[in-house]
């Protein structure tokens, strides 16, 4: 079992940045690619953002390539999302997912990022 747990959302202003975490417990991250969604009230989940097991390869949807960054602490068992130059459509509970070939996907509970104009 993985568990993991998002944090560091909150309110900014647009043009502001944010760092959110992805903690994980259970077992070792680097086993896993870990993906950043993001869901707003009436629409499903979007994806944001990918990285590799090893975080060699990274992806991320048009909407906020340029301006956020993905990467990875193996050793602290935590993923990163650094959101740069925010905007107002930002505006989503944001969530970490985890999968491998070799186990089934995990989610976290999500944490709320507020971006004010």
């Amino acid at each position: 079992q993985v568990q993991l747990v998002e944090s560091g959302g909150g309110l900014v202003q647009a043009g502001g940045s944010l760092r959110l975490s992805c903690a994980a417990s259970g077992r070792t991250l680097s086993n896993y690619i870990v993906e950043w969604f993001r869901q707003t009230p009436g629409k499903g989940r979007e994806f944001v953002a990918r990285i590799s097991g090893s975080g060699s390869t990274t992806a991320y949807a048009d909407s906020v390539k340029d301006r956020f960054t993905i990467s990875r602490d193996n050793a602290e068992n935590t993923v990163y999302l650094q959101m740069n130059s925010v905007k107002p459509e930002d505006t989503a509970v944001y969530y970490c997912a985890a999968r491998s070939a070799f186990d089934r996907n995990y989610w976290g509970q999500g944490t709320q990022v507020t971006v004010s104009s």
